[in-house]
């Protein structure tokens, strides 16, 4: 049997395209003499669709797709995600499923057991899960089907199983001797090397059956999905791994047990970096926008997400805006202009100084009496923020904030100004992480100019001013940020880890107290294990602080 791990990137309700592209693959899968093409979790509507579940014609068109495609499996078979009514009375009122389609005709419907509710996931929202679970015949094989989240539950791999059930563990005594399972399962880092693929060798050593594992590749809105579906054998060896980031369609010979593909191995940061450029990309694309628009500071922050925009979407739909104040030092000025000619993108230098002093005129009567602070700071940020704003609606640009996690964490950031924009390319990535990034960047040469990974990082708001003026080192801020709001860990145990405790409660305070900027904060790509977001749901008014 040769199985076809039919990797695609999906757009979510562009059922006409999905369902050309999921017929292109399986005429591909079938000129290369595959019997069975495996699509990933919900390939018909694109995932997540959220809300739109609740739609009726959306369901309609989902199913009508689905029937075009089954017309279009010939001399082959294929497992296609889609979304199923649940024709029972009661319950929600779909299923997430995958039909088993052969000469035309479906011949089965496996629906999804386990329902994630946890991170980003809120599925028990939608959908009602499986009743039955039960393999399929094919050829020699019982293939037991499943979708995603059914594999992620086995005892003895997890400490604490979220779920009573094991959806595996019935599809093996109901006699499935391959097992398949459709996901989309989004790109954290390390997720694939550290979790993905030890869980699946853990579970085909343990039932002693080859394990086929097809992904979903591509972004959609905050989430990546980094691909890597693989093959493993019954006797827990990765047999065949598909690509990193790209669609990809891979053959597998079932009846051939030797290693097929070796899969590049990547370092953390070069994941991150390709999961950036990806969720980029596709964020403009789905959107239906081409051209994104910068505010380049000098600063590292802007560097790197304008080289990333760069690898992304290419140089000539990349525009940077310097908007220097007269608190702007000529070698920031300097360090953006170098950057857009090593980038070879279009740049504009368009100064705020008048705009600025016009502000403060217009406010000395209510600012009489008092003194350049925070107010007048953040004037300089919304300034520039309506400048890149205005040229976004002026040429259609998308306009990328430059803000980082750090930064985001702690609220050393400004609502209606520098949080302004349509995407927020690196808000969820670490300061320390940026750093590493524009390393990585300049690993063949300089693009990133060194000034601007070396020198002090600084707002430029008023004069002499450096983060840390009000902020611990980055590498002690984020190793607490990471241990509270990653990890989850309370201020006594994040102490307990060496650090000040007057430290460590002022940064949690900060995280607690900027909810209300994070919740009007611009979409991001999520990287790491916890995003803010829909993956971290916190609420603004409380008074609560864990220890």
């Amino acid at each position: 049997m040769k199985i076809a791990l039919a990797q695609i990137n999906q757009t979510v309700g562009d059922f006409q395209k999905n369902a050309e592209k999921i017929c292109s693959y399986i005429d591909c899968a079938k000129s290369q003499n595959a019997d069975l093409v495996v699509f990933p979790e919900l390939a018909v509507t694109g995932y997540p669709p959220k809300d739109f579940l609740d739609i009726p014609a959306f369901i309609d068109e989902n199913l009508k797709a689905l029937n075009e495609i089954t017309r279009h499996v010939t001399g082959i078979s294929a497992i296609v995600g889609f979304v199923d009514r649940n024709e029972r009375r009661h319950g929600k009122l779909v299923h997430n499923a995958a039909a088993f389609i052969q000469g035309q005709k479906i011949i089965s419907v496996h629906h999804k057991s386990l329902l994630p509710t946890y991170d980003v996931f809120d599925e028990c929202r939608y959908f009602e899960p499986a009743y039955i679970i039960s393999p399929v015949k094919f050829m020699d094989y019982t293939l037991g089907i499943s979708i995603c989240e059914d594999i992620w539950n086995d005892e003895e791999f997890w400490p604490r199983p979220l779920y009573e059930t094991d959806p595996i563990e019935n599809l093996i005594s109901h006699g499935a001797n391959v097992i398949i399972n459709v996901s989309s399962s989004p790109f954290a880092v390390e997720k694939q090397d550290k979790i993905r693929l030890r869980m699946l060798i853990h579970d085909a050593m343990k039932y002693k059956v080859p394990f086929i594992y097809v992904n979903q590749v591509g972004g959609n809105d905050d989430l990546v999905f980094d691909g890597n579906s693989l093959v493993i054998n019954a006797q827990g060896k990765l047999i065949a791994q598909a690509a990193a980031f790209e669609e990809d369609l891979m053959v597998v010979d079932m009846e051939n047990p030797a290693v097929q593909i070796q899969p590049r191995a990547y370092s953390p940061i070069e994941t991150i970096h390709m999961a950036l450029i990806a969720g980029l990309r596709d964020y403009v694309t789905k959107c239906g926008f081409k051209e994104v628009v910068i505010g380049l500071s000098g600063g590292i922050d802007s560097a790197v997400t304008a080289a990333l925009a760069v690898e992304s979407l290419g140089r000539k739909n990349v525009i940077g805006v310097l908007m220097p104040s007269q608190f702007s030092s000529q070698g920031s000025i300097d360090d953006a202009v170098t950057l857009s000619q090593n980038l070879g993108i279009t740049y504009k230098i368009i100064p705020i100084n008048d705009a600025f002093e016009t502000y403060r005129k217009t406010l000395q009567t209510e600012f009489k009496g008092t003194s350049f602070g925070i107010a007048e700071e953040n004037l300089q940020a919304r300034i520039r923020s309506n400048i890149l704003m205005s040229l976004s609606n002026k040429y259609r640009y998308l306009v990328l904030t430059t803000g980082n996690k750090s930064e985001l964490a702690v609220g050393y950031c400004t609502l209606y100004g520098d949080m302004s924009g349509g995407l927020a390319l690196i808000s969820d990535v670490p300061k320390t992480m940026v750093y590493e990034l524009a390393r990585h960047i300049n690993r063949k040469k300089e693009i990133i100019p060194q000034n601007s990974i070396i020198k002090p990082p600084s707002a430029e708001l008023r004069p002499n001013q450096f983060d840390q003026d009000s902020l611990p080192p980055y590498d002690v801020l984020d190793s607490i940020l990471k241990a509270y709001v990653e990890d989850v860990r309370g201020i006594d145990e994040i102490i307990r880890m060496g650090f000040e405790e007057k430290i460590v409660r002022e940064i949690i305070r900060k995280v607690n107290r900027n909810e209300y900027k994070r919740r009007q904060a611009a979409p991001g790509i999520k990287v790491t294990s916890k995003a803010f977001g829909s993956g971290r749901r916190m609420p603004i008014a409380h008074n609560f602080m864990c220890s």
